[in-house]
């Protein structure tokens, strides 16, 4: 209960749970300041203890060194076009809520809403088999191909400077975040994704922070390894075969969304990228692979309050998220025992499912 505890905010809350600085500082420094063997304990589970002490700090200042090497950050896109973007991407957020995109196309979740072109792949609750490596690509078609503005005003505009070759993008996400959203520590999928990765950052400025592990009931984020800026217009790379992009998690934590953020997420997939069978659960048949999303009933709003509920940001867990599937399935029996399998994944993740050291979406 936020108020029983003495914050209004669930970001201030954070802050008094997680030894976490706001000003981007990039250098490991041991909080206790002095004193060589002294321990800081991060809890990861109620029965697993992971120990820092000063003799690491060393170790961590060269991961963060492995990081900033294998990142490249540009300056491309001046305001006047960020502005151009922006609408254009709001025009994707109306366009979803009219139930205008394919099913697979469009995947929310409180705070944070996604939105695939090109190629689209199933993560977190929506795999039958848990953990890495068991990412798939939906089948062809199931979600929208990347519409022209995304070619015109951003894919073009990296090409020309030298970012990317042209005709490298075959996949662009929209991640689309309300204040107080998150995405949890992860890794793009090895076998789905070619390097480098791509992203470009609109609305506001936020922090990309590697090597994180979330905490959740309630939720925590530990101090990162590495702290990257990222500001809006500018463009991150996450090079080919580089440290940042396959050895070591990144995320998004909710004290860094502190305004509306969007990033695209510019990506190619692998020509062995494995894809959902044809009878799998989550392969739609022809008539839904065709059929839009129906429309919500009412249009989500950035609130100023939104990051202040601590439950929503629980309930964003990847793991807790179900695929859109199911709300087109029919009460039969077959429903009711998918309904009951799901219902006895969420417990059995309820029971052993609270340490999350790495995943990959």
């Amino acid at each position: 209960d936020m108020a029983a505890s003495g914050f209004s905010d669930l970001r201030e809350k954070l802050k008094s749970m997680t030894p976490h600085r706001d000003d981007y500082g990039n250098k490991y420094r041991a909080s206790n300041g002095s004193g060589k063997g002294r321990k800081r304990k991060y809890r990861e589970s109620d029965d697993d203890e992971y120990e820092h002490s000063d003799d690491s700090s060393d170790l961590r200042e060269q991961e963060a060194r492995r990081v900033r090497s294998s990142v490249v950050q540009l300056s491309i896109f001046t305001p006047e076009e960020c502005a151009r973007i922006e609408e254009r991407i709001d025009e994707v957020v109306a366009k979803a809520e009219a139930g205008l995109y394919r099913e697979h196309t469009v995947d929310r979740a409180p705070l944070r809403n996604k939105y695939f072109f090109g190629e689209g792949y199933t993560y977190g609750a929506q795999l039958e088999r848990r953990g890495p490596g068991q990412e798939r690509l939906y089948r062809k078609g199931e979600v929208d191909e990347i519409p022209s503005w995304v070619h015109e005003l951003v894919i073009n505009r990296l090409v020309s400077n030298g970012v990317i070759p042209e005709g490298f993008v075959n996949s662009a996400v929209i991640n689309d975040y309300q204040p107080g959203g998150c995405i949890v520590s992860h890794v793009d999928p090895l076998h789905i994704f070619a390097r480098p990765i791509v992203s470009v950052s609109f609305f506001s400025d936020s922090a990309l922070c590697f090597g994180c592990r979330f905490q959740f009931k309630p939720i925590r984020v530990s101090e990162p390894v590495f702290v990257l800026p990222v500001r809006r217009g500018s463009v991150t790379v996450l090079s080919c075969s580089g440290y940042a992009a396959d050895d070591i998690t990144h995320c998004i934590r909710p004290q860094d969304i502190k305004e509306r953020r969007a990033v695209i997420i510019l990506r190619k997939t692998k020509p062995d990228a494995p894809r959902l069978d044809s009878d799998s659960p989550l392969s739609s048949s022809p008539a839904l692979r065709s059929a839009p999303l129906k429309a919500k009933c009412s249009h989500r709003k950035a609130d100023p309050d939104a990051a202040h509920r601590p439950r929503v940001l629980e309930m964003d867990k990847e793991e807790n998220r179900h695929p859109s599937l199911s709300r087109h399935r029919h009460h039969s029996a077959s429903s009711e025992n998918y309904r009951r399998r799901e219902e006895d994944l969420d417990k059995h993740q309820e029971s052993s499912g609270r340490k999350v050291k790495m995943r990959r979406h």
